[in-house]
């Protein structure tokens, strides 16, 4: 059996590192309506995203007034499991709350 040089060996390492990048975060947002309530947007914010109730009532009033709120940053797998969560629960409780993720 014979030994590899150490030329080689430096090769094969060189090859064998790789730069670790960070996923691409995704922003979860909310979407005005004429129908959903602010106090259930509310708890959407408290219960899914984990928001205090000064978070989710300043982001709650952002969906309001400017038409779109951002309900959180995340990794896409989780991002798009949030989403889907809201709109589960609005469908759950009649509310036609829109949400949807874009990359951040």
């Amino acid at each position: 059996m014979s030994v590899p040089s150490r030329q080689a060996e430096g090769e094969v390492l060189s090859d064998l590192r790789q730069q670790l990048q960070e996923p691409p975060l995704y922003k979860v947002l909310l979407h005005n309506d004429d129908y959903t309530s602010m106090e259930f947007v509310v708890m959407v914010l408290e219960t899914i995203f984990h928001k205090t109730t000064a978070e989710a009532t300043r982001i709650m009033m952002n969906v309001h007034r400017q038409g779109v709120g951002i309900a959180g940053i995340y990794t896409r797998d989780i991002a798009e499991t949030k989403m889907h969560m809201v709109m589960d629960l609005a469908r759950q409780n009649d509310f036609p709350l829109k949400s949807s993720i874009e990359r951040a």
